[in-house]
This record gives structure tokens, C-alpha cells and sequence, in this order.
């Protein structure tokens, strides 16, 4: 693969708190058509790593790039509207609202209108066709008119995705999206990770080892604060190493 593969890349990227070191000089490299899976016990890093690579809070030390341009100092809200999206491990959605007016909310948000505040925001054709194609990909079309709030678990979290790319991003960071999803609920949000994959370069951390080495294309292991592994799952999979810091024999 080229170098403008490469979609966000982050280098020697550290935080640390007073005296801990959440980060610990990580550098990984996501690509266009490939999930990256992040994993690692908890407090091994990861949100913080998450946090830092989305912008909410800023890096000790490193840099982060996205799309080639160094973004280490950008906020949240310019990452997200240069073409970065995330997921969080507590959903996010907004209860009351319909599945597409959530979707709308996210679009809006991508590319806002104060200038127009005439305009009624359902009226807005970007951001309604965006909130339609998004809820779609995410499959969610049958339930566009049901209160985000009565939706089952899996679907939330589909629809958190679905808001995700109502942005229209490059880049997807999703953040334990299988947390407390069943059998059946886990296999429809792997079958979307797959549909996503060509068209992202997505970093998925998360628990659910059987899934993490069933979809990601390389994973990084990390233990308090530091990757102790990068490399294809089957590598992983055999480290010494790692399956005695983390996967325990699995």
C-alpha cells in the first residue's frame, strides 16, 4: 500500500496524569480498507488513546496526522468535520427523537446552516439525504419513525454508527460497539464493520475476542499504557508474549 493509505497515523503519541502514564509513546498507522483492532485489560489505555486520536483531550506528547496534515492541536468538532468519527462505549443517541432525526442531527452538525434560520432543519435536503443513506448502510430502514429510546440494544448501537456516518467520515473510531450485544445482535454489527471496511480506515477497540480476530486485518496490544504487540490476529494469536500479559493461552 501507498503512503496516502494511510489515513490517520499517530507517532510516539504519550499522556500521561501527574505521575501515570495512561500512553505510553504509542504509534499505529490506520489504512483505507482495513480494521485495526485495539485490545487490552481495562486500563490498559485504550479510550485514552481513543480520546487523544479524536481530539477531546490533548496528547502529552506526539503527534497525530489525518489524511497526511498534522491535527495534534485540532479540536474535536474540526477532526470530526475533516472527515473523523467516533463512537463511544456509553451510547449516545437522543432518546425522544426519531432513528432519523438522530441521523439528521449528526449531518446537521457536520456541515451547520446559521445563516439560514429561516430554513425548518427537516427541510435541509444534505442533511435529511444523509440521514437516510446513513441509517440505511447502518441497517436501520425499517425503523426510521421509532423513538431512538425504544429501540432493542443492537439497534442503538447501529444507530450510533449510523450518526457516525451521517458525518460522512473517512475515519471510524468505534469504541466497544459489541458491549452487551447478543449473539444475534453481534453478527448484524460485524456484518456492518465488514460493509464499512472498504471505504474506511476504521480502529475498532474492544472486548469480544472471538469477534476482534474473526474481523480485524492487524491487531495492537497494549498493557498499562504501552503496545506490546502489533501484527496480523494469527501473529498475535501465537505471542508468547501476549498470551501471557493478556489473551491467557486463548
Amino acid at each position: 500500500m501507498s503512503q496516502t493509505d494511510v489515513l490517520l497515523r499517530c507517532q510516539e503519541l504519550t499522556r500521561r496524569w501527574g505521575g501515570l502514564v495512561a500512553v505510553d509513546r504509542m504509534s499505529l498507522e490506520l489504512r483505507r480498507g482495513t480494521i485495526h483492532a485495539v485490545i487490552g485489560t481495562n486500563g490498559a489505555g485504550k479510550s485514552t488513546l481513543i480520546n487523544m486520536l479524536s481530539g477531546e483531550i490533548p496528547p502529552s506528547s506526539g503527534t497525530v496526522e489525518l489524511m497526511g496534515q498534522e491535527v495534534t492541536a485540532w479540536s474535536q468538532p474540526r477532526r470530526a468535520q475533516a472527515g473523523l468519527g467516533r463512537s463511544y462505549q456509553r451510547t449516545t443517541i437522543y432518546p425522544p427523537f426519531t432513528v432519523l432525526e438522530n441521523c439528521r442531527l449528526a449531518a446537521q452538525a457536520r456541515t451547520p446552516k446559521p445563516w439560514r434560520w429561516w430554513e425548518s432543519a427537516q427541510q435541509c435536503r444534505d442533511s435529511m439525504g444523509a440521514a437516510r443513506l446513513s441509517a440505511e448502510r447502518a441497517g436501520l430502514n425499517d425503523v426510521l419513525d421509532r423513538p431512538a429510546g425504544l429501540l432493542s440494544h443492537g439497534q442503538k448501537r447501529q444507530l450510533e454508527i449510523a450518526m457516525c456516518l451521517a458525518t460522512d467520515p473517512q475515519v471510524l473510531l468505534l469504541d466497544e460497539p459489541l458491549a452487551g450485544m447478543g449473539a444475534e445482535e453481534t453478527e448484524r454489527m460485524l456484518e456492518l464493520l465488514a460493509q464499512l471496511r472498504p471505504g474506511h480506515a476504521i480502529l475498532l477497540v474492544e472486548h469480544d475476542m472471538d469477534a476482534v480476530f474473526r474481523v480485524a486485518d492487524q491487531i495492537t496490544v497494549m498493557v498499562n499504557g504501552a503496545m506490546i504487540a502489533s501484527d496480523t490476529p494469527q501473529a498475535v494469536r501465537h505471542s508468547p508474549e501476549v498470551q501471557a500479559a493478556y489473551l491467557g493461552g486463548h
